[in-house]
């Protein structure tokens, strides 16, 4: 059979054998199809001479470059790559198209039935991208990602099974499977992922890392993508990035009160370290972001070192960490140190060095924003001891410290008040019969009674008598007993938004438990 190509019919020497996919030899790689680049082993692209270059699969069939010769009318610089480095030089030409059609093609949502029936004409095959396959995988994932973001998800879970391949989704912090598939499925669908994200698709053995760029109704969206080596496939995580969470402020964020004074008078400070610790998911990067966004007047030099960069931000300079290449969190702030810097941002002090180089950027007059995986406000200090800062040095240079969890929101059509029983009052620190109100459910919020989320904090500010504490070697519980004589701790900023009717008694002693214990 023949082909129709610009500037002449390209037809096969043998027509059963390259004839039944027709192709388009353009100005680009991806005018070849998907399909006939795979089962001929050949890609074409244009070189630097004007000429073209032709990449073909060992031991695939001489017929494809003979189709190719003729068409083109020109020699061909032929180069002979191993089925391997064939296979990711397919997956990475053709990356762009993948994406950039999922980008065009992602509108709408989709209900839990449309997404049922999407599912199931999703073919068994071994390669997604064949031209004769891809088109109800695409639709499937993005109809997924649609779902995602329509209903404020934050990640988005792929986890084959022997007994199938199940998609759940985070909302809310709370993960809930959405869909089922049949389990041959799942290499269709995660190849799909794989090359929209650019990753490798011949690489199945070790962890991978990419990152999906989409429009969704006008709204600019990433997707960060991780795939992880299983028992029964490969595993994917898509973390859903809202690029206009990167301009939230303190309200919204749901900062009031003592810890919005003690962070806005911190941010306000010349020079200084500014810490920020809860555990993983707990937004913190969010506040940092939200504390960024305060700072980025157009007057001051701002740079961060993350890993990864989350949200990119017009005025502020963003690293992120590699590896593999040596740029880690230490060497990344040791090098925008030499950049003139007003503030600096790092996303993690994890070690040692990290913690040496931030103080030390804190007493050449930056200000220092970063995070630690701590429990509480007080539970920092401490650890940057455990990482081996001096304590006159910690002393003379933190500046204020916050801690903050992240608790369901009621939903405002549907919560009703109750009074509070002797369980609930005794656990919360309440009076029996205090009103306090429960989730209920609607449409409006799936069924689930709850509806976003708000951060729930408690703040340090160090103030002279803390700094003493410090430099003597003060203790965790005598340092609490100064900068809580009055201002409001986790637990009882939970026990406020519970009779503000802003969460539920379940979710404020879930992230408070211990402290409430302890009162």
């Amino acid at each position: 059979m023949k082909a129709e190509a610009a500037g002449g019919d390209i037809a096969g020497p043998h027509d059963e054998a390259v004839g039944e996919t027709p192709i388009t030899v353009g100005t680009s790689p991806v005018d070849i199809p998907y399909a006939f680049a795979r089962q001929y082993g050949v890609v074409i692209a244009p070189d630097a001479a004007g000429g073209w270059l032709t990449s073909f699969r060992e031991n695939a069939d001489p017929a494809a470059l003979i189709e190719v010769k003729r068409h083109l009318s020109q020699p061909l610089r032929v180069d002979m790559l191993s089925s391997e480095d064939f296979d990711r030089l397919l997956s990475r030409h053709y990356a762009v198209d993948a994406s950039s059609a999922m980008a065009g093609s992602v509108a709408g949502s989709m209900t839990g039935g449309e997404l049922d029936l999407i599912a199931g004409g999703v073919p068994s095959a071994e390669d997604l991208l064949d031209s004769a396959d891809d088109a109800p995988a695409i639709r499937l994932i993005n109809a997924i990602i649609a779902e995602a973001v329509r209903q404020g998800v934050s990640d988005i879970h792929i986890e084959p099974y022997e007994s199938g391949l199940v998609v759940r989704m985070r909302a809310d912090g709370v993960l809930r499977e959405h869909l089922r598939m049949p389990a041959h499925v799942a290499p269709v669908v995660v190849s799909r992922i794989k090359v929209m994200a650019r990753l490798d698709i011949a690489e199945r053995r070790v962890p991978q890392d990419g990152r999906i760029s989409l429009t969704l109704a006008g709204k600019a969206v990433d997707v960060r993508v991780s795939t992880l080596p299983s028992r029964a496939g490969e595993r994917v995580v898509m973390r859903i990035l809202d690029k206009d969470t990167a301009g939230i402020d303190f309200d919204i964020l749901g900062l009031s009160g003592e810890a919005d004074r003690i962070l806005r008078e911190a941010l306000t400070e010349p020079n200084g370290i500014i810490l920020v610790t809860g555990p993983t998911g707990s937004g913190k990067t969010t506040t940092l972001y939200a504390a960024l966004r305060q700072l980025n007047d157009g007057e001051r030099n701002i740079l961060t070192v993350e890993d990864p960069v989350e949200y990119a931000v017009d005025g502020i300079g963003q690293t992120q960490v590699n590896a593999k290449v040596g740029l880690d969190f230490a060497a990344g702030l040791r090098a925008i140190l030499r950049q003139d810097p007003d503030v600096v941002m790092v996303g993690e002090i994890r070690d040692r060095e990290t913690a040496d180089i931030a103080v030390q950027a804190s007493l050449t007059g930056h200000l220092v924003l970063s995070t630690v995986h701590t429990n509480d406000a007080v539970g920092a200090i401490t650890r940057l001891k455990d990482l081996k800062v001096e304590p006159f040095l910690l002393a003379s240079t933190l500046r204020a410290v916050l801690a903050q969890r992240l608790v369901r929101r009621l939903c405002d059509q549907c919560r009703e008040p109750v009074q509070a029983d002797n369980g609930v009052a005794a656990v919360l620190g309440l009076d029996i019969g205090t009103i306090i109100w429960r989730a209920k459910g609607c449409r409006a919020c799936g069924q689930t009674g709850y509806k976003g989320r708000i951060g729930v904090y408690e703040a340090i500010k160090v103030d002279e008598t803390v700094r003493r504490y410090i430099y003597a070697g003060g203790d965790e519980a005598m340092i609490s007993r100064h900068v809580f004589l009055k201002a409001p701790t986790l637990a009882s900023s939970a026990r406020q938004m519970v009779t503000k009717g802003l969460t539920t008694p379940e979710e404020a002693i879930r992230i408070a438990r211990r402290e409430m214990d302890l009162d």
